[in-house]
């Protein structure tokens, strides 16, 4: 697969950017408490600049889709760039007003340039075969997860020999860098964005008392219902996973052995490249929704068991064997989103995939941390567990239910197997 015409330099360009995703946010919360010496300080920002980045991904994916990766992707990169390089430099210094870290942190946030569903979107012309686009998009979930393991210890490394603002001018440069690569990359000439694309016919159905609905309302009520359990899937897992960290140290503290949490999250991200790479090697014969459904499934199931460990050390064996629906069903999320999107709104909808992931990731953490202290832990487990197990028995209801209309939806059905 990595031999296919410009696949190679595209995806390394990518990556390259991508890295900066990996470090920004442990050189930015270093930086900030270095410089202000706040905890609480350095927590604000960092939530304004996730909610910022998180929230608006797929308006910014809309861009890319509107407009072409050169004429939006490289703007929102430049800016990115300048303001956390605007950062780098304040934080250099101490004393610095929490006030001006919070104005250059969100539109920071707001201009993050969305690499990650730019480089899917280029996957699907790459690799238009099916089969190689499941082995592409299966590597790109597993780089993307190794980097965000090696850039926290690449920053480690870093603020050995240079101050924390260092990291924050590193990142700014990788993200200007790759992003510079990627739309200078053979692969995008072709993408000049929606208007290489016919407008779709505006339904009457979504008009109300003559008035028509946003653009954005509009896409999401009128989208392929497979597009909506994708994303609804790909939140349950980042709930799953948001409230795991949080839920492991719980555990070791109430066994008074914290020693096995580093080999529990170890054994999560093992799983999840094992799993995420012997998914893509795979030639699949049931539907993608079928795949999704299971996967969200045995994903839970171990979590949910995890609670009734008689010992930490139980809990590694618990980590490796979910982990190995991490990466397979988030790939499977982005396969179905692929398949479902029209050719002008692909980017757009990776995004909205990625953003779920992120928003339940967030919303689980905060929500886990209220609930520890008030409820057994295996009860916790349990509640942490349920969403992702929950979402997968709606995809399988969905999937199995009879179809009445029977024109377009046989047509889409027989892209979904691979």
């Amino acid at each position: 697969m990595l031999r296919t015409r410009y696949a190679f330099r595209t995806f390394g360009a990518a990556l390259l950017g991508r890295l900066s995703y990996g470090m920004v946010s442990l050189s930015l919360v270093l930086a900030i408490k270095e410089t202000t010496d706040s905890y609480a300080v350095a927590g604000a920002i960092m939530a304004l600049f996730g909610l910022t980045s998180v929230l608006l991904s797929p308006v910014r994916a809309g861009l890319v889709d509107r407009y072409g990766p050169r004429r939006a992707l490289l703007p929102m990169a430049a800016a990115y760039a300048l303001l956390l390089t605007g950062l780098a430099c304040v934080t250099a210094w101490p004393g610095a007003s929490g006030t001006l870290l919070g104005i250059l942190a969100v539109p920071a946030g707001a201009c993050t340039p969305p690499l990650g569903p730019v480089m899917r979107t280029l996957w699907s012309d790459l690799v238009p075969d099916r089969l190689l686009l499941q082995r592409a998009y299966s590597l790109d979930t597993v780089a993307e997860e190794l980097l965000f393991v090696t850039g926290p210890l690449l920053v480690g490394l870093l603020v050995q020999v240079a101050a924390p603002s260092v990291g924050v001018a590193v990142s700014a440069a990788l993200i200007l860098i790759g992003s510079l690569a990627l739309s200078s990359s053979p692969a995008v000439r072709g993408w000049a964005g929606q208007e290489r694309f016919p407008a779709a016919p505006t339904s009457s159905e979504g008009l109300v008392s003559g008035v028509r609905p946003s653009p954005l309302r509009q896409w999401l009520l009128h989208s392929d219902p497979g597009l909506r359990q994708a994303i609804t899937v790909s939140a349950a897992v980042g709930m799953c996973l948001g409230a795991f960290d949080l839920l492991v140290i719980a555990f070791a503290d109430e066994h008074e052995n914290p020693s096995p949490v580093a080999w529990v999250l170890a054994a999560l991200s093992g799983g999840s490249a094992i799993g995420g790479l012997v998914y893509g090697a795979v030639s699949w014969r049931a539907s993608s929704r079928l795949r999704l459904a299971f996967l969200a499934a045995a994903l839970g199931l171990p979590l949910a068991a995890m609670g009734l460990s008689p010992h930490p050390y139980m809990l590694i064996a618990w980590a490796a064997i979910g982990g190995l629906f991490v990466a397979p069903a988030l790939t499977t999320a982005y396969l179905i989103a692929d398949e479902c999107a029209g050719p002008a709104s692909r980017t757009r909808a990776g995004a909205w995939v990625n953003t779920a992931f992120n928003a339940g990731s967030a919303g689980a953490t905060a929500a886990i941390g209220l609930l520890l202290g008030r409820l057994p832990l295996p009860v916790c487990f349990a509640l942490a567990a349920a969403p992702v197990v929950l979402s997968a028995a709606t995809v399988l209801h969905q999937s199995c239910r009879p179809t009445l209309n029977t024109a377009a939806p046989i047509e889409h059905d027989a892209g979904l197997t691979s």
